[in-house]
């Protein structure tokens, strides 16, 4: 009988022990994916998108600020 590391050889490569060691890959795997999601910035894909609510006139008290314009607005 030929030993390993920490377990005898015929748990290594019993089947239920491969079926372990998938899974464990598996979620190390998901959560890398989902911390290096975390860190990345929030994607929003309405960004992308045309919006269908812009007004045609500026309804602020300041418009010219609102426009972009610089200076300051006129009373």
């Amino acid at each position: 009988m030929t030993t390993g590391i920490l377990f005898p050889q015929e748990t290594i490569f019993s089947t239920w022990f491969g079926v372990l060691s998938v899974f464990v890959a598996l979620n190390t795997v998901m959560y890398v994916a989902l911390a290096i999601a975390k860190i990345l910035p929030k994607v929003d894909p309405r960004e992308w998108l045309p919006r269908r609510y812009e007004r045609a006139q500026s309804r602020s008290i300041h418009p010219e600020v609102a426009e972009g314009r610089s200076g300051t607005p006129q009373a």
